[in-house]
């Protein structure tokens, strides 16, 4: 996955775009004073939803949406002035509003993504206050007189945006992303080693999400977890036949930018490593007889728990690697 920075693996949940014509090119519902046109967009689409300028209300509306569920909607924007596009949620400001709901008002307009070539992803997310598919894209004659061009439309149960699901007639659902090798006992020291990862969390959730190596259970693993997002903590853990052998806990500055954490586990000699800081240190526990771990994923091992984030490094070490070592593989 190469959007938004360096390449990097992108693991998300299953998510249904509830729009039936992602890329449209008629009314999906109620809509006023927009054009359907074809354009070449530098990101590989072929047509656009044309909004003018301020003169006169206009708006596109599609999908439909339940009350009290909580909805993300996003479109691809791209700014008649090449400008970067401002979401408002009322109508006497920016340069147009998301309408989740039957309302703009309330709820959380996520920080635009740039695609490049002055093209933007959009997004805001709402618990939706009434049953309906008056959901979309409006601009109001109170807000800027730019005009610009939307598509890539997607609404998806859930609390953050996650990449484009295409659809052309009907809603279309894509799996839960899943990562696992299995088999690789030879690559996993079981009595000893470091665990390494440069990882950032899609969103700040109370979920548990995790990686682990592991024996394919939950009783025997190494592991790392976003343990409360929503506080920015993170813990690490050892578990030999189900027993808890060591734990650490610390808070992140940010869960959702990149971090560099490393693990080292060895018997009463286990360290946790943050952005070149050791933070956590364990000098009573055991470890694993030889050639009981086997299996990398991003899960707890057995697959509850999955992590859905983005892994720009992920390393296995078959030693406990040294203090200098640490400081320079974390900074």
């Amino acid at each position: 996955y190469t959007g938004g920075g360096c390449p990097h693996i992108l693991a998300e949940p299953q998510r249904t775009n509830l729009y039936v014509n992602s890329e449209p090119t008629t009314n999906e519902g109620v809509a006023a004073n927009i054009t359907y046109e074809s354009f070449s967009w530098d990101i590989g689409f072929d047509n656009c939803v044309v909004f003018g300028d301020n003169s006169v209300l206009r708006y596109r509306y599609g999908s439909s949406v339940t009350s009290g569920t909580e909805y993300t909607l996003s479109a691809y924007i791209l700014m008649d002035d090449n400008s970067e596009p401002v979401v408002s949620n009322d109508t006497l400001s920016g340069d147009f509003s998301l309408n989740i709901g039957n309302a703009i008002g309330g709820g959380t307009i996520n920080a635009s993504v740039s695609m490049g070539n002055n093209i933007w992803r959009v997004s805001k997310t709402k618990v939706s206050i009434q049953t309906t598919s008056n959901n979309g894209v409006l601009k109001y004659t109170t807000q800027s007189s730019k005009g610009f061009k939307v598509v890539g439309l997607q609404m998806e149960v859930g609390s953050y945006p996650t990449s484009y699901i295409p659809t052309s007639g009907s809603t279309v659902t894509r799996n839960q992303d899943i990562f696992t090798r299995d088999g690789i006992g030879s690559l996993i020291n079981s009595t000893e080693g470091v665990l390494f990862l440069e990882v950032a969390a899609l969103s700040l959730t109370s979920t548990l999400e995790m990686l682990s190596l592991s024996d394919g259970t939950y009783n025997n693993v190494v592991l790392f977890r976003y343990y409360d997002t929503s506080s920015n903590d993170i813990q690490v853990q050892v578990k030999v036949a189900g027993s808890a052998q060591a734990s650490m806990l610390f808070t992140l500055t940010d869960a959702t930018s990149f971090n560099k954490i490393a693990f080292k586990y060895k018997e009463n000699d286990f360290a946790l490593w943050v952005n070149g800081v050791e933070v956590g240190t364990d000098t009573s526990g055991i470890t694993f007889t030889s050639s009981t771990l086997n299996k990398l994923s991003f899960d707890r091992g057995d697959g509850g728990n999955a992590l859905f984030g983005k892994v720009k490094q992920l390393q296995v070490f078959k030693t406990a690697l040294t203090d200098t070592e640490l400081i320079a593989l974390t900074t």
